[in-house]
């Protein structure tokens, strides 16, 4: 996540009407609840692993059968030319809200979330790190979702985004830094200069290009030493944490690592060698303090035992992985 804005507002312009109907067309069905059971809360997953009704993160990301029936969905969705992850239709009813929460697990720390407004009313309000903004219909917005965020939809209908997850290559995250710039209610007229619009083409026959390899069957030291090193710098700077306390979780964070390297160069993604990266996992868990905020971030006030168990734990170690990744 590399947003350092609440939210920007990006330079694209879409047909709402015929996201609308596409969104309309669909089976009461194809709308999955909410798997937290947030009240009004549903989706269509778009791209999904395996292309299947599931909200999973990781695996082969696929388009599912209710996106091959919406042709201007697609089109909207290529149009951004990145590799695309976990997408979907979003529906909160009126009256209800998404609760406020923070992502932080291993899938957000490089993701960025992409909200193409379909069907909603000014009353519907999204606020995040202290601001709030209401996303008009055909607009392009992305927000920090490592800050406190939450929507409350105080409209008389419901509410549908398209919601679609994504890395971002380096020429969007070009655009993101020029985008910055931008007060998105002070400078609208301006950016609505900018906008580059996708209308309808019937005709259209694109190809997406979705997430193949998200999560590897053992992850790399590298990237477990910098997911380490970014944390802590992050509860170090927290001034009401112990300091004993932040010492303990530094000594016991870089152990971590060092045996997960010396494991790592043992064996590999080697199936042999999983008991040995699932023993170290689970000695750090019986190591964390029972108190999920023993320490807490200085960014945003999160837990670190949370942060620690989704961000670097979880998908630390993934054996199912292991076949897709050795044949390519």
């Amino acid at each position: 996540m590399e947003i350092t804005k609440s939210f920007i507002r990006l330079p694209f312009a879409f047909d709402a009407g015929q996201l609308a109907k596409e969104a309309a067309a669909l089976p009461e069905t194809a709308w999955m609840p909410h798997p937290s059971g947030m009240r009004g809360n549903s989706a269509v997953p778009l791209i999904s692993r395996g292309g299947g009704d599931n909200d999973a993160f990781d695996g082969r990301m696929e388009a599912t059968p209710h996106l091959t029936r919406c042709a201007y969905t697609q089109q909207v969705m290529a149009s951004f030319g990145e590799v695309l992850g976990r997408s979907r239709f979003m529906r909160l009813e009126s009256g209800c809200e998404v609760a406020a929460h923070v992502d932080f697990n291993y899938h957000w720390h490089t993701r960025v979330r992409i909200h193409v407004p379909v069907v909603t009313h000014t009353g519907v309000i999204f606020h995040c790190g202290g601001e709030q903004v209401h996303m008009a219909v055909g607009q392009c917005w992305i927000f920090n979702s490592w800050r406190r965020h939450r929507v409350i939809n105080g409209g008389p209908a419901t509410r549908i985004h398209l919601v679609i997850d994504a890395a971002g290559s380096s020429r969007f995250w070009r655009l993101v830094r020029e985008m910055e710039a931008f007060d998105p209610t002070a400078d609208a007229e301006a950016i609505d200069r900018r906008c580059q619009s996708t209308p309808f083409d019937p005709n259209w026959h694109g190809t997406l290009n979705t997430e193949r390899f998200n999560t590897a069957p053992v992850m790399a030291p590298g990237e477990i030493d910098a997911l380490v090193a970014g944390l802590i710098a992050d509860f170090e700077a927290h001034r009401g944490n112990d300091p004993q306390l932040i010492d303990h979780y530094k000594t016991m964070l870089t152990d971590f690592c060092k045996d997960w390297r010396e494991a790592w160069h043992l064996h590999g993604y080697a199936a042999a060698g999983q008991p040995h990266y699932q023993a170290l996992i689970n000695a750090l868990r019986r190591k964390l303090r029972p108190d999920p905020r023993a320490l807490v971030t200085a960014s945003n006030e999160v837990g670190v035992n949370p942060i620690i168990n989704q961000r670097i734990l979880a998908p630390a170690l993934a054996p199912d992985q292991a076949g897709r990744f050795s044949s390519g």
